[in-house]
């Protein structure tokens, strides 16, 4: 009687451990379900670009078709407007005191004259407050294989160590080519993702839906908030 009695008290214990194992597996399997993805939405954002559409003499009389990038908005214009949109973040646009020539053919020849030199061409302003932000999207075109100079002005007078930095590119066919290289360098002291938006100058006007989706990855959207 007593075995009997073993046999059956064993037999209850097994399928009561079995049955908390189970339940177990269930809560831990909900809890891994929910748990949300990161949610940067509530940090500072601040965009900051450097447009051509920006930083071009008067455009009045220059041929839309011709030279589509230098008539308000420019590319990056258009990208850092629709960031800032998504982001709920301040916009900086990036401009120079001395203008550059509306003509394309023109402007690449005084961006060449910059790089060569490694200059630093003079900003007409600055970010008030650059402390107060936690991330920062940078926004720029590829100039010769590289940045506008002016980004660099950008950089060196603003310090973004500690910063999330995520970068955003309008490009011909030289695609990012060593633009990411030499911003990388220039911010040692910055957390720069390897997560980058880039399209080519002809399809930034329809990148709309495109970025917007790339800062939803990135958890920054305050529209699903």
């Amino acid at each position: 009687m007593k075995k009997i009695l073993s046999v059956i008290l064993a037999a209850a214990l097994t399928v009561s451990l079995a049955a908390c194992g189970s339940e177990q597996q269930e809560n831990a399997g909900s809890t891994a379900e929910n748990t949300p993805a990161q949610d940067n939405s509530g940090k500072n954002v601040l965009v900051a670009y450097f447009s051509w559409a920006d930083n071009a003499e008067d455009t009045e009389g220059v041929d839309a078709t011709a030279s589509p990038s230098v008539i308000t908005p420019g590319n990056v214009q258009q990208l850092a407007g629709w960031v800032s949109d998504e982001t709920g973040g301040d916009i900086f646009s990036i401009q120079v005191t001395d203008p550059y020539p509306a003509d394309w053919d023109e402007c690449l020849d005084r961006a060449n004259e910059e790089r060569v030199e490694d200059a630093r061409p003079e900003l007409k302003s600055e970010v008030l407050d650059i402390g107060q932000y936690d991330t920062v999207f940078l926004g720029y075109p590829n100039w010769w294989y590289g940045v506008p100079m002016a980004l660099m002005t950008f950089l060196e007078e603003n310090d973004l160590s500690g910063k999330e930095v995520y970068l955003f590119c309008s490009h011909g066919t030289g695609g990012l080519a060593n633009s990411v290289e030499i911003i990388t360098e220039a911010l040692p002291g910055a957390s720069i993702s390897d997560n980058i938006f880039d399209c080519d100058e002809e399809d930034a006007s329809s990148s709309e839906s495109d970025i917007r989706e790339w800062v939803t990855s990135l958890g920054y959207s305050a529209a699903a908030n």
